[in-house]
Order: C-alpha cells, then structure tokens, then sequence
C-alpha cells in the first residue's frame, strides 16, 4: 500500500466514487468536502437542525470504510414512505452522533471511528454558507439546488460564483492537509456546485499556491445541463482562473474514450455532451503552461457513464511516482497508454 498523502478536493457523488478506489492504493487520504448543499434531504436538516449539511460528507465516509455490506446497505437506505421519505439513514446518524457530540466536526470523526474510515473526511469550512450565482442575463440566484434549474429557465449562464457571507473561514486542518500533502486532486465534480465551494472559502487558495504538491483537476467526463452546456476543457479551465486567479492548477485529467452513436444520442436527450480534448485545446493548454493526460477513465455504471475509479486511481498514483522520479529531470512522463503533454512544470 503507497504511503503517499493525497488530498482530494470537491463533493457529490464524483468524489465519492472516486474515493472508493483510490482507497485501494494508498492509506493517506484526505476528503476535503463543500457544505454549501441546500437540497435533498442534506437540505432538510440543515434547515430543522441547523446542522451542517450531511451529504456529501456521509458519501466520502461510506466510501472511505471498512464495513461489511450490509452496514453500507443500511447508511445508504432512503425512506420511501412518511416524514422520513427521501432522507438517508446516514444522514440521520450523522445527526444523532451530532446529538451525543460537542460539534459537527467531533460528529464526523467519531463516525468515522465507528465505521472504521480509511483516511479523513473533512468540511472545508464550519460556516453556515449557501452559493450564489451570478448570471450572465443579471439574475441572481440563492441555493446550490437552485442554480442549475435557474440556468435551465433563463436559459442563461453562471458568470459568478459566490458565497452569502464574506470572508468564509476554512477549518483548520484542511490547510493543513494541503500543505503535508504529496498531490492534491481536485475533482471530479460539478465546477460551480461542488468544486468551487471548496476553492472560494477563505486561504485554501492560498495554501494550494503555497504547497509543494503537484495540483491536478479531474475534468467532468460529460457537461451537466444548467451548469455547464456546451463547456470545452478550456471553459473549465477558465471558470476556475476567473474565481481563484492563474497559476493554481498544473495538471488536468481528460477522458479520451469516444461514445458510441447511442450513448451519444441517449445523452442528447438531456442536452449533455462529451467533454474532450481537441488540437486547438491542446495547443492553449501548452500556451497556458498547463500539463494535460489524456487516457480512457471511464466506465459504464447502470446505463450512465461515470469516471472508473480504479483506471483514475491508477493514473493518479502514477503521476504522483512520475512526477517525483522526474523532479529536475524535466522529461516526457508516459503512464501505461497515457501521455503528459507539456510537462515543463513538472521538473
């Protein structure tokens, strides 16, 4: 088992799925997850409680532990009658370990205890925040739940991402986390919903400029209806330097596995399309000092398409090797049928 510390940075179900793999090859793992959720039954007890929202913190948890399949079952069951119908009985324990505890993050910690979590799994702030978005039409929209369907309606784009309260205080050992990190991923995940909370809270960037850690960002496999219609690599790209600045991330990992003509169509029909790398993106990227992989990270999962958490385990830990062995070096990287381009930074 690689003993390298890798912190991994975003929420929703992206990061999760992820992380069931990336558990597989190294016991260093740092969840650094967004709690600007407003929807769901996360949604319902932060507004009964409120708590911070459980969600995407209870999912980084079940994937990071060691439990029998059964105990995964009973976390990840949803009531589907009553009061209760549409909440998760891992959200509901994480608010009854909030109940026994002296504060969410002692909460978190000691069910990660309990489930005998590989790793930690941490909120990237303990302030009650909900996003903001800006739209390019001038509306403004409340609520992470809210924004794609606003998008959708004003048929309009997210020019700006913000917080409801200034200057957002980051939890400590998440600064910490970064700065003892080896690399340090970010993604995959929605951009604005589930990676930039992350990203605008308080000296997190700051402390990623300041780490010594090769930063790399997952690309989306497919764009998301309402956030992000019609993205390129370089659109991602863009949003992220417009919210944070330029000189932040050093590595983006994109799928190059093409679909088929029916999963292109089934797609489609939900105004959703490939997101890949093309000549003129990859002569930007090179222009723009930032180092790409191209490689097939994705698998078929119920009909949909998601990231193989394995296959980008796999290429993670091997640019985390390469890219030590390499230190002054400054060479062509090659990992199994992956190539990085541009790897100048890399020396």
């Amino acid at each position: 088992m690689d003993k390298k510390k890798v912190v991994v940075i975003g929420g929703g179900t992206g990061q999760s799925i992820f992380l069931r793999g990336l558990k597989n090859y190294t016991d260093e793992i740092t969840a650094v997850v967004t709690v600007a959720d407003s929807g769901g039954g996360s949604g319902v007890l932060r507004e009964d409680m409120g708590m911070l929202p459980p969600g995407d913190i209870r999912n980084c948890l079940l994937a990071l532990a060691n439990t029998e399949p059964v105990m995964q079952e009973v976390m990840e069951y949803r009531f589907e009658t009553g009061k209760l119908k549409g909440q998760s009985f891992g959200n509901l324990f994480i608010a009854a370990m909030l109940g026994i505890s002296n504060s969410f993050e002692e909460a978190v910690v000691k069910m990660s205890e309990f489930l005998a979590v590989k790793g930690r799994v941490m909120p990237v702030t303990l302030e009650d925040v909900h996003l903001i978005a800006v739209l390019d039409n001038g509306a403004i929209v409340k609520g992470e739940d809210k924004i794609p369907h606003e998008c959708l309606k004003h048929k309009a784009r997210i020019e700006k991402l913000r917080f409801d309260i200034p200057n957002v205080k980051p939890y400590p050992p998440v600064l910490e986390a970064i700065n003892e990190a080896d690399i340090i991923i970010i993604g995959p995940g929605s951009i604005y919903t589930s990676i930039l909370p992350n990203l605008l809270v308080e000296n997190v960037v700051d402390a990623l400029k300041h780490s010594k850690a090769q930063k790399v960002y997952v690309c989306n496999v497919m764009s998301q209806p309402g956030e992000t219609n019609g993205y390129s690599v370089i659109d991602h790209l863009n949003v992220i330097e417009e919210h944070i600045g330029k000189g932040v991330i050093d590595t983006f990992i994109v799928n190059n596995k093409i679909l088929d003509e029916e999963q292109v169509h089934k797609y489609e029909k939900t105004d959703a399309e490939q997101i890949l790398l093309d000549a003129e993106q990859r002569e930007k990227l090179d222009e723009r000092g930032i180092n790409y992989v191209e490689g097939n990270v994705i698998e078929f999962f119920k009909g949909y398409i998601r990231h193989d958490a394995d296959k980008l385990s796999i290429m993670i830990m091997e640019l985390a090797d390469k890219n030590k062995q390499s230190e002054g070096i400054g060479q062509i990287i090659n990992i199994s049928d992956v190539i990085i381009e541009n790897d100048e930074k890399l020396a």
